[in-house]
Parts: structure tokens; C-alpha cells; sequence
């Protein structure tokens, strides 16, 4: 049981580590990463790690390039849906071309 605990409360931890670094990233970034969070939670699996890993991925590659002074769709290209797609694991679902229009909205309006 110890562990289960400790394993939670320091997953909780990271997460909120994670969601202050994203907090500090310029205002495209936010709303790009913000939205790419809510699309890669629908396609989770067991404990949400694997989405968390993805994220984790995504967040540092987004302060490195931000720092770069790149924008965030040179760094995603304007298909927002198909960069989280290509680090997603192979599945099949349903609601994919529906969440890929959605997501792929975000980048419209940068544009």
C-alpha cells in the first residue's frame, strides 16, 4: 500500500512541476500545449503515464524551441493533430478524425 501512495503523491508532484513549466512558456505555446493536453488524454491507457511521458516530451521541446524564439507552429507545423498523432502508439479510434478537426482549430486560429 506504501507504495501505491508514494507512487501517487509523487506522480501528483510531477504533474504539478510539469503544469508550472508550461505555465511559464509564451501565450502560443500555452494554448498549443493546453489543447494538445485535452486531445492526448482521450487516447490514455492504464494509469495515464503514457500520456504524461508524451507530454513531458512535448513541454521540453516546447521551452527549448520557445527560447529559441521560434513560434509554435514552426516548431508543430500547422497539422497540430498529426504532430501528437506521430508520438501516439498505434491505435484505432473512432472519434480520431473528430478530435484531429478540433485540435487542428487551434492552429487555424494562429495562423
Amino acid at each position: 500500500m506504501n507504495n501505491i501512495l508514494t507512487r501517487l503523491i509523487g506522480d501528483k508532484k510531477d504533474w504539478k512541476r510539469m503544469e508550472a513549466r508550461a505555465a511559464e512558456l509564451p501565450a502560443d505555446y500555452r494554448t498549443v500545449y493546453g489543447e494538445m493536453k485535452n486531445y492526448l488524454w482521450r487516447f490514455t491507457t492504464g494509469d495515464g503515464m503514457d500520456i504524461v511521458a508524451i507530454l513531458r516530451d512535448i513541454l521540453d521541446l516546447f521551452e527549448t524551441e520557445a527560447a529559441a524564439g521560434r513560434s509554435v507552429l514552426e516548431v508543430t507545423g500547422p497539422d497540430l493533430a498529426a504532430f501528437c498523432d506521430a508520438r501516439l502508439p498505434e491505435q484505432h479510434d473512432a472519434y480520431r478524425a473528430k478530435l484531429r478537426t478540433n485540435l487542428n482549430e487551434v492552429a487555424q486560429k494562429l495562423s
